[in-house]
């Protein structure tokens, strides 16, 4: 147990209404809770605009703060004491006076392909031409049709109990949904097949919970980093800063693979057009101690490489659409 002299105060947190994000909040607030049984901790859910707008395609919407603002200001405002992200949803770029205080140990942060009934005896290669696959990513999407051009793709909203069902009553053939957020909401047994890195490139942070606070407040600083796990914290400050370098946000087509052996940081990086026709992809390895400048430095490879063109394309698209 650590000992922290706020016991007279509730610590209240701040969270989405979604049932990942609930699950994942009372995870945060059991951890505390043992860490520092003397302190009362409550949660306090919003509805972001990500949760109320459904009907349209998130690369339509924009994405900085799309299912974190609410949040945040409930913590500028002093409604609450910080808030509990996946940190795949965070911005890497953080309003002022907030910032990223704290990164959970990752679960499997790959990505899942999970079938219809129909297909239960097939593989993402082996799915009939044209199958119908449903995936609100744009870095999904590119990576999927670079490697199987053959298959359709449709976009599906809504949270992932809402996207079984659409897939269950055949509106498409497969999704392609996070592993961890499956692993979480305790129904693993619908991963179908678990997405290699060479096929799909994760999301920056995906896997990780990310917990903001405010600026200079020590004591809600010193209670949530009980719950850092160092080795996750360096890679996903490598993926942050690979993604703020590039200027993109969480529906551009940009993914990344990182690992640690012993103090090596090794990063795969990657960025696509949005048809999967153009691809770069580059690893970096060094001192994790450097980990955000490794990113840094992968995000200038992938420029070198004809990156800005792309992400400049797709903006362009993505604009006219």
């Amino acid at each position: 147990m650590t000992s922290v002299d706020i016991s007279q105060r509730t610590i209240r947190i701040g969270s989405r209404k979604s049932q990942l994000a609930l699950v994942q909040t009372y995870w945060v607030k059991k951890e505390l809770e043992s860490h520092f049984p003397e302190i009362d901790f409550e949660v306090e859910t919003m509805s972001t605009q990500g949760d109320k707008i459904l009907d349209v395609a998130l690369a339509k919407i924009g994405d900085k703060g799309l299912f974190t603002k609410e949040l945040e200001v409930g913590m500028l405002s002093n409604q609450t004491d910080f808030a509990v992200h996946s940190l795949k949803d965070l911005p890497t770029n953080l309003p002022e006076g907030l910032m990223l205080g704290c990164v959970t140990k990752r679960v499997d942060p790959a990505d899942a392909l999970v079938v219809h009934e129909k297909h239960k005896d097939r593989q993402l290669h082996t799915l009939p031409d044209g199958s119908v696959i449903g995936t609100s990513s744009l870095r999904r999407l590119a990576q999927l049709r670079h490697h199987f051009p053959h298959l359709q793709f449709k976009d599906v909203r809504g949270n992932v109990n809402t996207r079984l069902a659409k897939l269950d009553a055949g509106e498409y053939d497969a999704i392609i949904l996070a592993v961890a957020g499956l692993q979480r909401l305790g129904i693993s047994d619908r991963i179908h097949q678990t997405i290699a890195p060479e096929i799909s490139l994760h999301a920056v942070g995906q896997g990780a919970l990310g917990i903001e606070c405010r600026e200079g407040d020590t004591e809600i600083l010193k209670v949530i980093k009980a719950l850092e796990d160092p080795e996750t914290r360096d890679r996903c400050y490598a993926e942050r800063a690979f993604l703020r370098e590039l200027e993109g946000g969480c529906q551009v087509p940009i993914g990344v693979n990182t690992k640690i052996d012993e103090d090596t940081l090794i990063f795969t990086g990657m960025v696509a057009s949005l048809d999967g026709s153009k691809l770069i992809k580059d690893t970096i390895s060094g001192s994790r101690t450097n980990a955000e400048q490794l990113g840094k430095d992968l995000a200038n490879r992938l420029r070198n490489m004809g990156a800005d063109e792309i992400l400049a394309e797709i903006f362009a698209q993505i604009e006219r659409s």
